[in-house]
């Protein structure tokens, strides 16, 4: 991948199941406002004792950088992630509808990696790569931020490999839709 200017700039992250990871309101996750409606960002946010009724506004504002056509955007989210029980089924159905509808972006790649079948290699922390000039790992204690070139190069060699795993497209719809009717059922 080369450099890329920061006028056309991608951004890639990958999600490890959700249970692997608990929330702290030290995530600066992005793909919790990105890809997030405010129910799910709410709940989120339901372990901090402060009003979160700012953060929610903000976090719904920065979604409007996914349609910056400039920019691009790839998102690799687990079975486990997408399908957590964070909300109740009715609002959970919402959340994955969401996703699915974030699919049709022209400059937004997002691919599911489903549970079924055999992956020998597995995400154990949610990262992000920006261009190739930096990578942010986030774990239980907050963000570690690496400059380094082989720990970037470390994470797009993961990610490619998790991307080989997910589906996208008519695929990725397909299986976000029957786990949002699952929940709706």
């Amino acid at each position: 991948m080369g450099k890329l200017s920061r006028a056309s700039w991608t951004w890639k992250e990958c999600c490890e199941p959700s249970w692997l990871h608990p929330r702290s309101s030290r995530r600066s996750s992005p793909s919790h406002g990105w890809l997030s409606t405010p129910e799910y960002i709410r709940a989120n946010l339901a372990h901090s004792p402060a009003d979160v009724t700012k953060t929610i506004a903000r976090n719904l504002e920065r979604q409007e950088v996914l349609y910056d056509t400039k920019k691009r955007f790839t998102f690799i989210l687990t079975e486990q992630a997408v399908r957590w029980p964070l909300l109740p089924p009715a609002a959970m159905a919402m959340q994955i509808d969401r996703l699915a509808s974030l699919t049709h972006l022209t400059n937004v790649k997002l691919g599911v990696i489903p549970i079924a079948g055999y992956k020998p290699m597995a995400p154990m922390d949610t990262f992000a790569v920006y261009d190739n000039t930096l990578a942010t790992v986030e774990n239980t204690t907050g963000v570690v931020i690496l400059r380094d070139p082989r720990d970037i190069e470390m994470h797009l060699e993961l990610f490619s490999t998790l991307e080989g795993y997910a589906l996208f497209g008519e695929e990725a719809r397909a299986l976000l839709a029957d786990w949002s009717a699952a929940c709706r059922s």
